[in-house]
């Protein structure tokens, strides 16, 4: 069931980064050569900028070969995890790329000089961009959402930011020509730049949140009402949930009556992991450790995991 849901994804991710490969491909090279021939370097540039996309498709590419392998003794949760080390990495790209196009217009506009006005292969290049990123940052959003994946939503960030900055260089363009400067551009590029940096360190923190195993209220009070849901079942404490490439790992600790065989154990214990999957979403595993009922014996001493709070 696990290794089904990792391959079913893995097969979602491979079809949107072969997507994001082909159509940035061809982006990169319409606008290096329209660039060119156009006379204008924000296109070039904005040229470059696919042609990174492209590197990141491929890793993306790379990722969704890791994470279908099952898990092994070196990875006994599996390899989902490559997915998330992926997404800091892109955070970290798009980061690096927003802090050059920053730097490098601040230079051009407080030292470069005067530059020929861009002719109308530009303008087209400009054009086409912006309609080609709106279809990937689109495709890119809808396979990420069938995949639960945060590396494939984030590359559609990725590509929405290439649809503002293929935007503001086509702006550029035609203020250019109109007032015969291009420091107009260049202030542009720059609000953009930081616009991507901002961008960037949202995507970070997102996949930092689940490196360090963070997750939010909302969903340890979902698994505190799944186990109030079974009669049986009580006092859940050391809680721990974390995030498996977008699934949940759950382990939990509950009271029932120590009267009660082994066998009548388990299966509360089925029932509550049965509820817990009803009320929380995306779960991989979960791990019920039974207790009887007023064993205080290492409540509050393991210094980890979560209790409910009464009232």
């Amino acid at each position: 069931m696990k290794n089904a849901a990792l391959g079913g994804k893995a097969s979602i991710i491979k079809t949107a980064s072969l997507t994001a490969i082909l159509g940035n491909f061809a982006l990169s090279a319409l606008k290096i050569t329209l660039g060119i021939r156009g006379g204008s370097l924000a296109v070039l540039g904005d040229g470059i900028d696919s042609a990174v996309d492209v590197l990141i498709a491929v890793m993306t590419l790379a990722v969704a070969g890791v994470i279908s392998r099952p898990a092994d003794e070196d990875h006994p949760w599996g390899h989902g995890r490559a997915e998330t080390v992926a997404t800091a990495l892109l955070a970290c790209t798009l980061f690096f790329a927003g802090a050059q196009l920053v730097l490098n217009s601040l230079h051009k506009l407080i030292f470069g000089a005067a530059r020929e006005i861009p002719t109308g292969p530009a303008f087209l290049a400009a054009i086409i961009s912006i309609a080609g990123k709106l279809l990937l940052a689109w495709s890119q959003f809808l396979f990420g959402k069938k995949a639960g994946s945060a590396m494939l939503k984030a590359n559609a960030k990725n590509m929405a930011a290439d649809v503002l900055i293929s935007a503001t260089v086509l702006l550029g363009l035609i203020l250019a020509r109109i007032l015969n400067s291009g420091v107009v551009d260049l202030a542009a590029a720059i609000l953009v730049g930081f616009w991507v940096i901002r961008q960037a360190v949202e995507i970070f923190l997102e996949a930092n949140a689940e490196l360090m195993d963070s997750a939010g209220k909302e969903s340890y009070q979902a698994v505190f009402d799944a186990v109030r849901s079974v009669k049986e079942a009580g006092n859940p404490h050391r809680t721990r949930m974390r995030r498996i490439a977008g699934l949940w790992d759950i382990d939990i600790d509950v009271e029932v009556d120590p009267e009660l065989s082994v066998r009548e154990a388990h299966l509360i214990a089925n029932r509550v992991e049965q509820a817990i999957k009803e009320r929380v979403e995306g779960v991989y595993d979960i791990m019920v450790h039974i207790e009887p009922y007023g064993d205080q014996g290492r409540q509050g001493q393991e210094g980890f995991g979560l209790a409910e709070r009464p009232g």
